[in-house]
């Protein structure tokens, strides 16, 4: 896959999820195959200001290249601004604009997938961003309306393109449906008929098979992981392989899983210290550890652990009981 003049050799993409993509967890689902990786989304607004949180939440690595910055807000100007600032400061291989946030605190302001109500604006900002960073490819990712009776798939991926994006990432499911229901990969189908632009399907797929479903299915280019890597950046391993016309690896064993979480654990807390580190990755142990027995109570223990001491000694509990299965 080819995104402007950059050449992707696995079209495996890690999906910009809040409070998740941080440096530690790109850098895994990198090792374990990811074609690109992005940023969480950050605010257009945080950005100019050169908010410190907002910036740091910018920052990273040449190993992780090639990745995306993904930014949202509701003004051409302010997100113009926006992309160039990152353009000089970090200079990543792609800016990414977010027009599939359904959380309503964006999307009051005007923001993420708001502007799927107004094309003219999503026109406008579009076209703001392309011409501020004329060097760097600009995609976008989107869902497919804001409601079932309000559709914009495919006009607004020719008009997108006509505005001079270089991909699409469409997760097929309305800003209504949040993240309930089925996505719709026949609107993925469409898109891909209706644009001469790579497109890349997201939603739903948890597996090879799922991904080779859709690309039979939609013709698409690529595929972006989200919900699916969490606790599993084994998914990446799994999908680069099919893509390479290998045998899929078998599942991860729950040592495997334990090892990994601890290493993610150790990463965290290299990156943002003891305290905050250890906290981060409170959310990730239901991601990591289940599935065998006992599961929940090493991941009870893990959650109400008073610092990471404590942690690093239950999963070194894990990882001998999973020696043994």
């Amino acid at each position: 896959m080819q995104i402007g003049k950059l050449k992707i050799d696995t079209p495996v993409l890690l999906a910009p999820m809040s409070g998740i993509s941080d440096y530690p967890f790109r850098m895994l689902c990198k090792n374990y195959g990811a074609g690109i990786v992005y940023s969480e989304f950050v605010s257009a607004h945080g950005i100019i200001r050169e908010n410190a949180k907002t910036l740091s939440m910018i920052r990273f690595s040449e190993a992780e290249r090639p990745i995306g910055i993904q930014i949202f807000g509701d003004s051409p100007e302010v997100m113009a601004e926006a992309a160039r600032f990152i353009k000089q400061k970090f200079r990543p291989d792609i800016i990414d604009i977010n027009y599939g946030c359904p959380v309503p605190k964006v999307t009051k302001r005007g923001a993420g997938s708001a502007a799927l109500r107004d094309l003219n604006l999503m026109d406008e900002i579009s076209s703001a961003v392309v011409e501020a960073v004329p060097k760097i490819p600009v995609t976008v990712k989107m869902r497919a309306g804001w409601e079932k009776s309000r559709i914009i798939i495919p006009e607004a991926g020719v008009r997108l393109e006509q505005c001079g994006i270089k991909a699409i990432t469409l997760h097929p499911r309305t800003v209504k449906q949040s993240y309930g229901g089925s996505a719709d990969w026949d609107l993925i189908r469409e898109l891909k008929m209706a644009v001469e632009i790579p497109v890349i399907g997201n939603g739903d797929i948890k597996s090879a098979a799922d991904m080779q479903i859709m690309l039979d299915q939609t013709q698409c280019d690529g595929v972006m992981i989200g919900r699916a890597a969490l606790g599993n950046p084994f998914i990446f391993r799994e999908l680069e392989a099919v893509f390479e016309g290998q045998p899929a690896p078998p599942p991860p064993t729950v040592l495997e899983q334990a090892n990994l979480c601890q290493k993610h654990l150790q990463m965290q807390i290299e990156y943002r210290g003891e305290t905050v580190g250890s906290n981060m990755m409170r959310k990730h142990f239901g991601w990591y550890l289940k599935n065998f027995p006992g599961a929940a109570t090493y991941r009870n223990r893990l959650v109400m652990a008073e610092n990471h001491n404590q942690m690093f000694a239950i999963l070194e509990e894990v990882i001998s009981y999973a020696n043994q299965l």
